[in-house]
């Protein structure tokens, strides 16, 4: 009888947990991004993995129809076209403490290619009550051959970037557009390990296990931490006054990191003012919070969390998580595409505010 009310209790719970997820967008394309402005627009990143066309940037309306942003120019994008205004591969988008809308451009045509020349790979910013461009940063000069722009965090007037294709972190001056690489190639920017999703080692179609460099980075709400690591994990962080000192060695600069949590292979993060980092594990189908003194408390697990990625809150206490099952898409599954569409975009109500630093 005991063993019969206590299955009745965790089905009520898993029951519950469930009905907690809300959906709030979704669609037939896979994305991996989205992000809220203080007015309530929502915003979302196609990443075009298999470099096909369409819509890289997109506004989810109130009706639920998504249109490219800022316009259909800037998204019709195809081999042979100008890559100066227009999207070539976006993989992040988030509205930064400015108010504007940020957005990374990889430069990339498809997933293992490189950069195109010229101003392919940027850093897009739209002021969202006008819905115009008002700077574009050309990344060439902190790029290398295989370099994927990733992620982005901006504190003051410093953009900090994640390299996932060269392993390395980004520290670039807003105004000038000027950067450094630092941490190449060390073991806190480099994939070692395998990534898996729903049980099963990520491969590409030759067979090779993916890796994914530096990656998710957040910054602490107090602006003295930057935590950042590649998609497998762990997590590590250092001070930013050590990232933003150009007279430091990277010798010296490399004692200062320090492995902060082991975090599982990971489809996104988010920081919340109290410094909880929220991660999605998209090996077990959860998110997980981790709070400032490295304690793990379970956020919510649900098979409808198919690589939860990037995720945001919003200014309401909402954790948004857009599921886009990445790993399910032909390039990492024998070239037999098994998403099932359409993805969803969910918010969780978790009763934290936001850091914008």
């Amino acid at each position: 009888m005991k063993i019969a009310i206590g299955l009745i209790a965790m089905m009520t719970v898993v029951s519950s947990v469930k009905a907690q997820l809300i959906p709030e967008a979704s669609s037939n394309v896979v994305w991996n991004g989205v992000t809220t402005s203080s007015k309530g627009r929502i915003f979302v990143n196609f990443p075009r993995i298999e470099g096909d066309a369409g819509m890289r940037i997109g506004e989810v309306l109130k009706n639920g129809k998504i249109v490219p942003y800022p316009n259909q120019d800037w998204n019709n994008w195809q081999t042979g076209l100008d890559v100066n205004h227009k999207f070539v591969r976006t993989n992040s988008i988030r509205i930064g403490p400015d108010g504007l809308l940020w957005i990374v451009d990889t430069g990339t045509p498809a997933m293992g290619q490189n950069p195109l020349p010229g101003n392919a790979a940027k850093l897009v910013a739209i002021d969202v009550k006008t819905n115009k461009i008002v700077q574009i940063i050309p990344l060439d000069q902190v790029s290398k051959t295989s370099t994927f722009i990733d992620d982005l965090r901006i504190l003051d007037n410093t953009i900090y970037l994640t390299d996932a294709g060269e392993p390395a972190l980004i520290v670039l001056d807003r105004t000038t557009g000027k950067g450094r690489r630092v941490l190449e190639n060390h073991s806190s920017t480099t994939d070692d390990l395998p990534i898996k999703a729903e049980g099963k080692i990520m491969k590409d179609v030759k067979g090779n296990e993916v890796r994914i460099h530096a990656d998710q980075l957040e910054i602490s709400p107090d602006g003295k931490w930057l935590y950042f690591q590649p998609a497998s994990g762990p997590l590590w962080r250092v001070e930013i006054q050590y990232l933003n000192d150009p007279a430091l060695s990277e010798a010296e600069l490399e004692t200062k990191v320090s492995l902060f949590y082991d975090t599982p292979s990971t489809g996104g993060t988010a920081i919340d003012a109290d410094g909880n980092i929220y991660v999605s594990d998209i090996d077990k189908k959860q998110i997980i919070k981790i709070s400032p003194n490295g304690k793990e408390s379970l956020v919510i697990k649900d098979d409808r969390l198919l690589w939860a990625d990037a995720l945001w809150i919003d200014d309401d206490g909402y954790l948004w998580i857009p599921t886009g099952q990445l790993n399910r898409l032909a390039v990492f599954q024998d070239g037999k595409d098994k998403v099932k569409f359409p993805v969803t975009i969910y918010k969780l109500k978790i009763g934290a505010k936001p850091t914008r630093n």
